[in-house]
Order: structure tokens, then sequence, then C-alpha cells
């Protein structure tokens, strides 16, 4: 086997004065081969030979280090060491070190220039060093490129670094590993940043892209709002490096979430959308939409996806769809990539990457951006590390006093809470920015974590085209309008350094214009549309209605089946005693020895979902077990506190399942799930609120999303959600999951709302979802107390021969000529109106249930109206308060499907503000008082 000595001999390129820089490239060959050029990997792969394995000479140097800082010996006084020679030792490395922790502070990174503050601990008056030891040689440790230095040129490598145009910040980070491949890697950062030609003159190609869509834009449709990326160009070339990078290390999809600022400049030159597409959009001459899509929306909300080529063949690239919300499009972006990553099987983690873009108010400010990263660790939403990339304006809107904007040093110090490496980088240099960005992808790849490119710019125009940014910044614009652009400032760099001449960069631009002018594709080539096969996944799910016949019955033999799987243990595995009851009631309960209770019904559901090889994810704040101690899917052993999931082992050939107890986060953990339900159609995802009104935290998810997100994008979605509802005298906030709310959100046939109140009826109903080829989120009011009510129960004859029915008829046996008062209800007050009228023995007043609220049962309503020809009066009765619940939201449909004849009136709560009251005795009355009402016209009842 070859020696370094012998390769010295054998390369007539080197000589002894290198040996120091190629014993260090050699060690970083060794911890990353990854991190050194493909040239020396492929000389140091040749010295190995094939052998796996070489013992580095770091450690052993390192070692000999740690013996120098010990207490003399006889041995270091004959080897020139002294006390005040280790002392001046262990003070350079003092200072090495504080430059890599604190470098960033007074870095070099701001096009916008401003104060570098005096930092006394990067002195190296602070650690008693002085001119005078300025051109001594000292041991350099780890730092890249010789063993020994004089501390001059130590200090000049450190802040050439450190506090260039870059600003690395990741010694917070408590992993010895990673922190270790980062010193490695960033301290390569010379030796690194070599470009060829070709490459720099791409560079300046990309951002004479990025500038020229935005001066056509501006010239050609002057005063419309585009949201432009202009001082921020660097992201770009960015955008470019890391697809292209991703391709090499064998990714196939590539999803990018991003608010509005620059999404027009990226869907042009990253993702290949077509000018002439945009300049229609612009014009108002597109007409074009997908079906479902009745609304639209703003160009610069607008998704697209294509496929580009790469070293490692075609990528997919997604742009998600985003509202206004800025940093909401997150969790929904890590919601669709882990679909992805499950579509793709075990190496999912390394096939889709996502990428989010930021900016720099909104990184900081926004509570869904903490959320997001809260969720990057854990078992149900690791998505493997994502690209964060922060567009750094230094403005948020006209806020940019950092006194005003955060209370921390920089916009991104949120994400050191999951020990996520910042690199702090001047948009105006980009060669830097692609070092950085290579930096970041292999970290991401590598260790599949979070990590974040903060792109430090400007924002040349305001807020919007048409905002004036100097009446409230009037310095900083000042400063600005005298910058040249990024492409200005790199094309004389080249310029200067003979790479190319101001003619080409002229004509340059010129081609540019003239591609744009044409309406022809300027980004990368764009591959066929069809190399991806899912796109047209949801095709059958276009244009269906919501009451297309279905048979969600299963057979007994079925339903035994996986119920016996699901009470199958491992050896060894002792339940609780109330989930051991729990199981053996199930037993009986498939015996036929037991009426069905609903967390029997909702399993098997699942269970024979998963049977017919559907996929199920079922996450929310204790689902495993469920809230009110229902479900069981997930078992504890009582021994060791294993955890055992029985609907993962019916079948060798069923779907996957996944539940899991989400972190106490309702946008996060509810984008999600939407991001994940619109990847995959025929996967059960299900959001379960503790409580219904819960939800209230996720609002914007519900309002820009899951209810609106198919008439502005034609973006289908199949997400169910179930809401505990029902008044039982816990008070304000656990009582009511602001029915009234998803009812006005209701149009167009978008969402399903539904009141099941039997477990028959939540079996059909989840059934009903993946079965029926009809995708659109389903909103359930699920019960609290109705989990064990000895009425709500069920038989195996309704899940054999049954259906989900959204109008459950009169329960008892009574003469429907005599009926002259009909109660509609849903939901819990159902079974109170039917207790009381059953003990009162009333023969004139039937009770009906509608299950399904939204989209309304127009044609089984009148059939059940229809029953009874003498009647008077339609009574309908809620538990909520008059201005909440169904009634303002479904009364017209009532009216326009009754008889003038027939009298119309509510029976519920009063209006009030609050949807409950708080003292447990003041519901009992009021509960009574609504069901009196309801069966007599009067509170006081007979």
């Amino acid at each position: 086997m070859k020696t370094l000595l012998e390769f010295f001999k054998d390369s007539s390129s080197l000589n002894g004065n290198n040996a120091t820089f190629v014993e260090n490239l050699y060690e970083q060959f060794l911890e990353d081969p990854e991190s050194v050029e493909p040239g020396w990997r492929q000389r140091f792969g040749e010295i190995h030979n094939g052998v796996a394995y070489e013992i580095p000479h770091g450690p052993i140097v390192e070692r000999f280090g740690q013996l120098a800082q010990k207490p003399q010996t006889r041995i270091a006084q004959l080897q020139g060491f002294t006390e005040e020679s280790v002392k001046k030792q262990s003070a350079v490395a003092r200072l090495i070190n504080h430059y890599r922790v604190r470098g960033h502070q007074i870095a070099s990174n701001n096009p916008l220039g401003g104060d570098i503050p005096a930092l006394t601990d990067m002195d190296p008056a602070y650690y008693g060093l002085s001119e005078l030891d300025m051109d001594t040689l000292f041991d350099t440790g780890a730092l890249y490129g010789a063993d020994k230095l004089p501390l001059r040129e130590i200090i000049k490598r450190l802040k050439e670094i450190y506090c260039g145009s870059i600003g690395s910040e990741y010694m917070y980070i408590v992993d010895t590993h990673i922190r270790r491949w980062l010193i490695t890697r960033i301290e390569s950062y010379t030796a690194n940043l070599k470009f060829e030609s070709e490459k720099k003159i791409w560079l300046l190609k990309l951002l004479t892209a990025a500038e020229g869509i935005e001066q056509y834009l501006q010239n050609k449709f002057v005063g419309q709002k585009r949201f432009s990326l202009e001082g921020a160009e660097s992201l770009i070339p960015v955008l470019d490096e890391l697809i292209q990078l991703s391709g090499a290390k064998g990714v196939k999809e590539v999803v990018i979430g991003m608010a509005h600022r620059g999404r027009l400049n990226v869907l042009i030159n990253v993702l290949g959308k077509s000018p002439s597409s945009l300049f229609s959009e612009f014009s108002g001459a597109s007409t074009s939409h997908p079906p479902g899509m009745n609304s639209g929306d703003v160009k610069y909300h607008m998704g697209f996806s294509s496929n580009v080529e790469t070293p490692g063949g075609p990528v997919h690239l997604t742009m998600a769809f985003n509202p206004s919300h800025l940093e909401i499009i997150n969790p929904v972006v890590e919601g669709s990539v882990k679909a992805r990553q499950d579509r793709a099987g075990d190496n999912g983690k390394n096939a889709v990457i996502p990428v989010l873009i930021h900016g720099d108010a909104a990184f900081s400010g926004q509570g869904i951006v903490m959320e997001t990263l809260n969720m990057s660790q854990t078992r149900a939403f690791n998505t493997g590390g994502t690209v964060h990339i922060v567009i750094n304006n230094q403005i948020g809107f006209t806020t940019s006093n950092p006194l005003d904007a955060r209370s921390t040093l920089y916009c991104t110090d949120v994400a050191g809470m999951v020990q996520a490496p910042v690199f702090h980088v001047n948009g105006d240099d980009p060669e830097a920015v692609i070092f950085v960005t290579k930096l970041a992808l292999d970290f991401r790849m590598t260790f599949n974590k979070d990590v974040v490119i903060d792109i430090i710019c400007y924002r040349r125009l305001g807020h919007n085209e048409a905002d004036e940014p100097s009446t409230t910044q009037p310095l900083m614009y000042k400063k600005i309008r005298s910058l040249k652009t990024s492409r200005r400032v790199y094309a004389e760099k080249l310029i200067q350094e003979n790479v190319i001449s101001r003619e080409e960069t002229t004509a340059m631009e010129l081609s540019y214009q003239q591609q744009l002018e044409a309406g022809v594709i300027v980004s990368r080539p764009v591959l066929d549309s069809n190399i991806y096969s899912y796109s047209a996944q949801w095709n059958q799910f276009l244009n269906q209605n919501w009451d297309s016949p279905c048979r969600t019955a299963v057979s007994l033999d079925h339903i035994r089946y996986c119920n016996d799987r699901m009470l199958r243990l491992p050896a060894g595995f002792e339940l609780h005693p109330r989930v051991a009851k729990v199981m053996e009631n199930r037993r009986k309960m498939a015996a036929g020895g037991m009426p069905l209770d609903w967390g029997f019904a909702e399993n098997m559901a699942y269970a024979t979902l998963l049977i017919e090889k559907f996929h199920v994810r079922l996450t929310g704040q204790d689902v495993g077990r469920g809230t009110f101690v229902h479900r069981h899917a997930v078992l504890h052993n009582q021994i060791d506190n294993e955890t055992y999931t029985p609907l993962k082992h019916l079948d060798k050939d069923q779907g996957r399942v996944q539940i899991y107890d989400s972190l106490l986060s309702e946008a996060g953990v509810l984008g999600f799930e939407y991001g994940y339900s619109t990847t995959m159609p025929n996967t059960l995802v299900i959001w379960e609120a503790q409580f219904g009104d819960f939800a209230n935290g996720a609002q914007v998810v519900i309002d820009q999303f899951i209810s609106s997100g198919e008439t502005k994008w034609g973006r289908l979605c199949g997400l169910v959600m179930l809401l505990p509802h029902g008044f039982e005298g816990q008070g304000p906030e656990h009582s009511s999951a602001r029915l009234e709310r998803y009812l006005q959100l209701c149009a167009e046939h978008n969402i399903q709302v539904c009141c099941p109140t039997t477990p028959a009826q939540i079996f059909h109903l989840l059934r009903r979802q993946l079965i029926r080829e009809f995708r659109k989120p389903l909103i359930v009011m699920s019960p609290k107390s109705l989990l064990r009510h000895k009425l709500a129960i069920s038989t195996l004859e309704e899940l054999t021969d049954g259906e989900f029915m959204p109008v459950i008829g009169e329960h008892d046996n009574i003469d429907p000529k005599k009926i002259s008062r009909l109660i509609f209800c849903a939901g819990k007050v159902y079974y109170d109106l039917l207790e009381a009228r059953q003990l009162d023995g009333l023969k004139n007043v039937a009770i009906a249930r509608l299950e399904q609220l939204y989209p309304f049962p127009a044609e089984l309503f009148k059939a059940e109206i229809a029953k009874y020809p003498n009647l008077k009066e339609f009574v309908w009765c809620q538990e909520e308060p008059q201005n909440q619940g169904a009634w303002y939201q479904s009364k017209h449909h009532f009216s326009d499907n009754l008889k003038s004849n027939i009298i119309v009136s509510y029976v519920g709560r009063e209006a009030s503000a609050s949807p409950a009251v708080g003292h447990f005795h003041v519901h009992i009355e009021q509960q009574k008082a609504v069901v009196q009402s309801a069966l007599y016209g009067s509170p006081s009842g007979k």
C-alpha cells in the first residue's frame, strides 16, 4: 500500500513545504471524504487501496497537546516546554475557540455596512498575548492548513474564516461529533472557495436572470405588485446549487415553501414556469385553471411543479401554494414532504427534502416557526432535516429597528432551540453564498437535521412596488439607492479577474431580455412532466358528488378476524387492569355478546381499511389512548413501559398505520396533517383535538387551507378533523368545538360537517371517507359522554349491513299520523330528548337526527318530513347558544325544504358571548329547560 511519503515522491506538483497542508487535508478526508475536492478524494482513495479503516493522526497529535499542558515533568523540560510557553499556547487555543464561538458577531457580512462591535475577548491582549508574540510559532490545533503558524497568520486566517463574508454560528451544538465535523468543513473555507471560470460565469448568469426578470416586469407592467426579489438576488444561485447538489446526492424530490417575496422570480428562473404564462396572469388574459378552482388566487400565491435534470438524474420540484399568512406554509410543506418520504420507502428521508424560505421579520416573529422547529426531530413529524433560507432584508414592512422587531441578537436565534447551525452570509458575495449552500446541504444529508442559511441582504424597493420606503427608513434607503446591484458587483469582480469581458456581460443581459420577450423558458431545461407518475393520482377524485354511492359495510368474518388479531399481544405483555377489561369487552362485542361501543367501532373502521390496503395516520394530543380513554389503539406494557400497536399487526400485506401522540401544538400539527393529506389520497389522515375548541389555535390553517384550498388553488384534501363537542357542564372552554365557525365556511361543497351519534355511524363515516371516490375535508363533532352512554350503542348487523346515514329518523315505534311536532337535532342532545320523551310518554312528538349538516342532505331531509302528514311545527333543538351551533347557518335549509304552513322554531340556549356557563348546577338547569322547551314549547314543560 502506498504511503504518504511515497505519494509525495511520486507527485511532481508537491514538495516538502506542503507536507502539513496535505496531512491536514488527509485528516479531513478520513473524517469525511465528501469534504475534500474530487481530485484529492481520488488520490487519497488510491492510497487506501481498498483498506476500510486507517487511524487518523489528529487524536494522537491532540494527545501530545494535552500532555504539553500538564505540569512539567523531566521529559517536558528536556523537550523545551516551559510554564510560559504552555500558558501562551493555551491562550492561543482559547483565542481560536473564541473566534469559533463569537467571530460571527464581528463578521463583515452586511452589504449595508454598519458598525461592527468591539469585542474585548476577541483581542489577543485579553489572553495575555502581545505584539511580541505575533511572529511566534504556535500549534494551530484543528485550524485548517498547518500544524504550526505564527500568531499573526493564525489571526489572519481566523478573521478570513469567521469574520469575512460568512459568520458561522454552531458552537452551541452539544454533539461533539457534529461540532468537529462543522469545524473541519468551515475551516477549509479558503481551499474550497476556488471556482472554475465556467462556474463563475454560470453564477453571473443566474444573477443576471434574477435581476433581469424584475426589470422586465417593472418596465412592462408598471405599478403592479410582484413583491420583487431585488436586493436578494443571491437566492436564485442558492436554489440552483441546492437542487443540483441534491440530485447528485440521490435526492428525487425537493419541496419548497416560501411567502410572496421573490416567488415569481423563483418560479421563472428556478422551477421553469413559462414567462409567457406569467405575463398572461399580469395582463389578466389567463383563464385556464384546474377543476374546483373557482375563486383562484393572486399570482404570487400560486404553486407550481416541474422536473429538472441534475447530475444524479431527474429531480421533481414542487413550490407549495401559500396564502399571505407568511410562515404558516412551513408545517404544510413538512407534512407533504413526510408523505412523499413515506411513499419513497426506507430511504425516504434522503430521497425527498424540504426547503423553507423565510423573511427575517417573519422568522423571528411568527410562532409557527417555533412550532415547526420543535416538530423537526419528533417521531411523528421528522422529515430528516430542513434547509431553511432566510431572505434577511433587515426590515419587516416598515419595522427595521431590532429593538422593535425582536428580543434576540439575530432573527435566526429561534433555530438554536434545535441546535441548527446558522450561516450568516453576505448576499452580495455569491461565491461565499455557494460555499454556504454546499455546506448546509452536506450537513442536512449527513446528520438529517435542520440547518439555516441567513442571506444578509436588503429590500431595494418598498414592501411592494407602490410603497415608498424612505418615508420611514430615510437613511437606510439612502444607502440602498447608492449601492450597485449584486449582479453588477459580481460582474465587475469577474471583469477584473479577466474571467469575462464587459461586452460579454452586456450581451448576457440582452440575451436574457430577448428570451423573456420571446416568452420561452429561461431556467434550466424542464423535463417531460410524465416522468413524475404521482401527478395523476388525484384525477379520479375530480368532479365527484358527495352522495356518490359506496359500500362501507364489511362481513362479520372480516370484523371478527380484525378483532381477533387486535387482541393478540406479545408474550409477557401485561395490560393495565382497566385496559384488560376493555379488551375483554371487545372480545364479547365481536362474538355478539355485548352491544358495540364507540371504541370498538372506531378501531374496526381503521382495521378494516388497513386490511383493504389503505393507510391510516392519526395524530393529536393523547390519540393513542384517547383523551377520554376510549380508543386504546396504542397499548402500554405495565412491566417495562414498552408500547404495542395492534393495528400494525393485522396482516403481512396490510396498509401502513401511524399513530402518534403529538406535541402540544395545534397550528403546527394540523398544518402538517393538511400537507400530508394533500399528498396521499389513499391515506386516512386524522387530526384529533384534545377538546374541540382547541382547534382555535389552528384557525389560520382551517381558514386559509382546509376550507378554501380547493377553490383558491384546486387542491383536493381528504383530511379528517375529530373535534370533541358536547355540553356536559365542563365550562366555556371544554364544551363547544365551535360548530358554527365550520358551517360559516361551508360553500361549493368544500367540506363535510358531521355529528355522528352512534358507533355504527362513526364506523361507516370513516370508511366512507376513503372508499368513496370523493376527497373533501371531513369535520366531525365527535362525542365525549356518548363514548359510554347506555343508549349510544350499535349492533354487529349495523356494521355488516348498514351505511352512514346523513339523517336518522324516529327511533321508537310511534304512529306518524299522531305527530304534530317534529324535533330535529344534532349530537348529544338527542339522547336527552329521547329519554325525557320516553319518561313522559309523549305520543305527538317525533325526534330525528341530522348527522350530516353539510353538504345538507335535502332529499333525505324532505323524505323524513314526508312521513308525518299532520305535522304542524318543526323545531330545531340545539345545546349551543342561539348565536352559535347550527341554527343561524342551517335554518335556510330547513325553510327551503318545508311546506309554508309548517311553523319553524328554534329551541336552545339564549345568545351568549361565551359558549357555556362555568357552574355545573346552572348548566343542569339550562339543559333541562332546553329539553322541556323542545318537547312542550315551554321551559317549564307540562
